[in-house]
């Protein structure tokens, strides 16, 4: 075998694979095991019951997890790799630090309610009750873990000819592309993991920065098949879905992502209103604690937000905060609005509709003929969202049959997604690659689109399954 034969690095798939959510790899190089990302699966029960499934490598031996962003199938499962051993150190932004803490946090408070709920179930029906995978008292302990703040284009050294550089992936409040520079006895590569790429000419992140050229990349497909309507086509499809509704007395439910896409929402409404084209009376119900706290957390970090953004901030001018804007912590204020017949529009969350208070909303307003559900983002296959938008003439909700009646807008311009055109745009800049590996997209559809289109441009391309291992030569 010749040196340049000879195994270089090992490359591991233990989320995401073949999939949208759960995103999470390892490389092993020079006797380091790094990982990046530790996400958890979102959608159907059996992926939620995938989630307490080993994780395909011992977290008590993992040296370092380089964090992506604070998404929930990002971070999710950092409380459970440090309740299952971890003790290395976490790297990311600033911004991703506060957001994960607060997306962990969440998904804790969450597991312990199911948790509750089912024991009181199992007290009065039998059967098992739940367990969380992880509790309010692990989310906390995993912060300890995090070590490093890295601004963007800020380079770590994480042992013997491994360096690690964040730079701007234009996704989130914070997110980046993780660039690995590794050397050994003479030999360089460089590994780029996309993380998610976000889409340009969005109103408060930065755009993408465009990743160096790189032998091996692992990158995201969620959109791989499609291309998104244009942001300010998308921006006028929101405000006709609320004037038309707003004309047959009804409420708007925005199921939304508590970051980046709710903040995006808030921002589109204080400007239709400064427009004229939104009535200055609309009340606007933030009903997410989750998504207040995250807001708060985007106007301490003016160093992640555009200059438009900025310089609003710098203003004293609250960008996210439309006229007659209620923010809900408390469940009685949440279940208050559903005394509102008309004329409301209600941010909830979750955006997939898995969980949280959307769910509450649905249920008194997708009945009503008069009244509409807006979806701004990604729906996963099995999630109560994407049965929605699919078509489904009733659905389940809190054990009760729901028919739906009320008009379904769809608009995936406010995707935080890149769409076909900008993957492959950005995959060019890494020049041409030993190998592609396309992960967190659907296998069937968008991940099987662009391997597609990579390999008509001649690109060496794999769709690794779950627990593959990459010998990395």
């Amino acid at each position: 075998m010749s040196r340049h034969d000879r195994e270089f690095a090992r490359l591991s798939f233990h989320g995401a694979a073949r999939g949208v959510t759960g995103s999470c790899f390892l490389l092993e190089f020079r006797g380091r095991k790094i990982l990046i990302d530790c996400g958890m699966y979102q959608g159907s029960r059996e992926l939620e019951e995938e989630n307490a499934e080993p994780f395909g490598f011992k977290p008590s031996q993992i040296d370092t997890l380089l964090l992506t962003h604070g998404h929930l199938d990002h971070c999710g499962r950092i409380p459970l790799l440090v309740k299952r051993g971890f003790r290395g150190e976490i790297v990311t932004t600033a911004a991703t630090r506060e957001l994960a803490r607060l997306v962990m946090l969440d998904a804790a408070g969450i597991q312990e309610e199911d948790a509750r709920r089912s024991e009181r179930q199992a007290r009065r029906h039998g059967g098992r009750p739940i367990k969380p995978l992880y509790t309010v008292e692990d989310a906390l302990w995993a912060m300890d873990f995090f070590g490093r703040a890295v601004n963007y284009g800020g380079t770590v050294e994480l042992g013997p000819g491994i360096r690690a550089t964040f730079i701007d992936a234009g996704h989130i409040l914070g997110s980046a592309h993780v660039v690995l520079e590794l050397e050994d006895r003479g030999q360089r590569r460089t590994l780029v993991f996309s993380g998610d790429i976000g889409n340009r000419g969005r109103p408060i992140v930065n755009p993408w920065t465009p990743p160096p050229k790189a032998d091996f990349v692992v990158m995201e497909s969620t959109y791989g098949d499609r291309r998104h309507r244009s942001l300010p086509e998308s921006v006028e499809e929101l405000y006709q879905a609320i004037e038309d509704t707003l004309r047959r007395g009804g409420n708007v439910v925005i199921p939304s992502f508590a970051l980046e896409r709710a903040q995006e929402i808030l921002y589109f409404l204080r400007e239709g209103v400064l427009a004229g084209r939104l009535p200055g009376w609309m009340p606007v119900f933030l009903d997410s604690p989750m998504a207040i706290t995250a807001t708060e957390i985007f106007r301490r970090h003016p160093e992640s937000v555009n200059e438009t953004t900025r310089r609003l901030l710098e203003k004293g001018i609250d960008p996210f905060r439309p006229p007659n804007l209620h923010l809900t912590r408390e469940t009685a204020q949440s279940m208050a609005i559903n005394q509102i017949e008309g004329g409301a529009v209600i941010i909830a969350g979750s955006g997939m509709c898995t969980g949280g208070r959307v769910r509450h909303h649905l249920k008194h307003n997708l009945w009503r003929e008069e009244s509409s559900v807006v979806f701004v983002g990604f729906a996963a296959e099995g999630t109560l969202a994407r049965q929605i938008i699919d078509g489904a003439r009733e659905v389940d909700i809190f054990g009760e049959r729901i028919q739906v009646r009320a008009k379904i807008w769809t608009i995936n311009g406010f995707s935080a997604h890149a769409d076909q055109a900008e993957l492959l745009e950005w995959v060019g800049h890494t020049g041409h690659p030993r190998l592609v590996c396309l992960v967190h997209g659907e296998f069937g559809g968008g991940m099987a689109a662009l391997a597609d289109i990579l390999r008509g441009r001649g690109h060496h391309v794999l769709e690794p399954a779950l627990h593959q291992v990459v010998r990395l030569h």
